[in-house]
């Protein structure tokens, strides 16, 4: 089979399309041929500079890539609830990647089966920013109705469903945006629209009772300012080197995003509602991801890009 491999660290260009030998799957596994890879910024992230985080096993050569919508071709042994044929769609489990591929091997439990009413490139899309957004926002933040939430970059792809399912909760929503993005993050179900680019969110709010963080850095150190006493502050973006919480009067939360069917089927159920719609999807053939990983380089990409195997 073919896949995007890297044999050294660098920009877009050490992304290179080889044969390599075709998986098998082992007990409790499916072989899946993948129609659709979402691209995520922490790909970019892995192909410059190796191991996004310390949970991740990484050597060169290396495929990138999490999240995947595809069609079963072979269980393994004791695989009893998929049969070759099914539509299915899921995340790697935590610190494997290899989603930019014909086919991968996957353990049976963190997949589900795909309904017909989502594309392929519509399940990519929903998977690890949906699975990112329930854990930080249901699982570990727990929010709840009526309290006020700054999401930051809501109108990326994790950003893009912790609007609506903030909104879902019943929350009080505001999230940053660029200019252009301010109708899409209203769409989704933004109350309030801060354009970052001129003005200075410490500036504009206070007393708030949750923010979640999807930037990190110099964002995430500001953004305690902005909690009230007792507040709750969820981080997905990497932090300053050595960075300490300001305040102590705060509960500060890196969510465990851990895989399995359960957030899945919540996804799907979320959609089913109609509490949760499709982000903005991009796609790209494949064999243009260079062109993938340019986009999601800029830090400015609206909802999701995936990548079209099939």
């Amino acid at each position: 089979m073919k896949a995007i491999i890297i044999h050294e660290l660098g920009g877009p260009e050490v992304l290179q399309v080889e044969e390599v030998p075709d998986p098998a799957p082992a007990a409790g596994e499916i072989l899946v041929e993948v129609h659709a890879a979402s691209v995520n910024p922490a790909d970019a992230k892995v192909r410059a500079r190796g191991a996004y985080s310390r949970w991740t096993s990484f050597s060169i050569p290396y495929c990138l890539g999490r999240d995947f919508s595809g069609v079963v071709k072979a269980g393994g042994e004791g695989v009893t609830d998929f049969q070759p044929g099914d539509p299915v769609f899921g995340v790697l489990p935590a610190g494997i990647e290899g989603t930019y591929c014909e086919m991968l091997t996957v353990d049976a439990s963190v997949v589900a089966h795909k309904p017909d009413t989502l594309k392929h490139e519509e399940a990519a899309a929903l998977t690890l920013t949906g699975l990112t957004a329930l854990v930080s926002i249901e699982d570990t933040i727990e929010l709840k109705a009526g309290e006020k939430i700054l999401i930051h970059a809501g109108a990326g792809g994790v950003g893009s469903f912790a609007v609506q399912l903030a909104k879902h909760t019943g929350a009080h929503v505001i999230t940053t945006a660029s200019a252009a993005n301010h109708d899409y993050v209203r769409s989704l179900g933004a109350d309030e629209v801060i354009d970052y680019n001129v003005q200075d969110f410490t500036e504009v709010l206070s007393n708030l009772d949750v923010v979640f963080d999807l930037i990190g850095l110099e964002v995430h150190q500001r953004s305690f300012s902005v909690l009230k006493p007792g507040g709750r502050i969820a981080y997905i973006g990497p932090l300053l080197e050595d960075a300490k919480p300001p305040r102590d009067d705060v509960t500060v939360f890196r969510p465990k995003v851990d895989r399995d069917r359960a957030h899945q089927l919540r996804i799907l159920d979320l959609y089913a509602q109609g509490a949760i719609k499709l982000p903005d999807i991009e796609t790209v053939p494949w064999l243009d991801v260079a062109k993938a990983h340019q986009m999601i380089e800029t830090g400015h990409v609206r909802g999701k890009i995936v990548l079209m195997m099939k």
